[in-house]
């Protein structure tokens, strides 16, 4: 369904992306899609072309640059060497961008490490027009609320190892207070509750796919799409 393609960041260098796209939707609305510390693996691919199937085209920024893993210590190793400021305000801001130029409106959505970068993008990121976050957050000083001029939904778990719970009820504050507009939902789940691959024997002891988490997310983040987005 999608292809690999090259877009520029506002700096001028070139980053591939994978690009998934509805068949016949000239005005359809665009959504940046962003990586877990896996990289841009085929389960990312996939959440992209669920969303060309949804009627949006979709893009996955390559932030490894060609890499990814299935081992958790490699991922940790690539997650830790990226520079998140360089990727949230170049490589994410890219994307939209080169959104922008055929889709109405574009917003940005990440899982993990992509949900922490998504939560970057809604500070650094001015031509995003809405925000989806999937279990993740930077440290939150480097959130400066007052610059969020966008709507976020968040969905987080509440037995969140790598997340703890008891931050997003902090990052809660400091978006009231900075009178950003945001909907945030817990679910009795743990980390990547959402990712289909994190099942049996394959899923790591902090994570474990729940489906029925996983749908209700996926409902919320379409009704939220179509609200400010369409």
């Amino acid at each position: 369904m999608g292809r690999m393609i090259e877009f520029t960041r506002p700096d001028g260098q070139t980053v591939q992306g994978y690009l998934a796209e509805p068949a016949n939707a000239p005005d359809a609305p665009g959504v940046v899609v962003i990586q877990e510390w896996w990289g841009l693996n085929a389960q990312i691919r996939g959440v992209a072309d669920r969303y060309a199937a949804a009627g949006y085209v979709a893009l996955v920024p390559d932030l490894y640059r060609g890499k990814s893993t299935v081992e958790a210590a490699e991922a940790e190793h690539l997650m830790t060497n990226l520079n998140f400021g360089d990727a949230a305000g170049q490589d994410v801001r890219g994307a939209v961008q080169y959104l922008k130029t055929r889709c109405p409106k574009v917003g940005v959505s990440g899982y993990c490490m992509g949900g922490a970068l998504t939560l970057l993008a809604a500070v650094h990121v001015p031509e995003a027009d809405a925000g989806v976050v999937y279990y993740g957050y930077p440290p939150l000083e480097f959130i400066d609320a007052a610059k969020i001029r966008i709507p976020l939904l968040g969905h987080w778990a509440i037995d969140d190892a790598p997340f703890p719970i008891a931050n997003v009820d902090t990052l809660e504050q400091k978006l009231r207070a900075a009178g950003v507009a945001f909907e945030f939902h817990r679910y009795p789940a743990m980390h990547a509750f959402a990712n289909e691959t994190q099942v049996g024997a394959n899923r790591l002891p902090i994570t474990e796919y729940q489906p029925e988490a996983a749908a209700a997310a996926w409902e919320r983040t379409l009704g939220f799409w179509s609200r400010h987005l369409r």
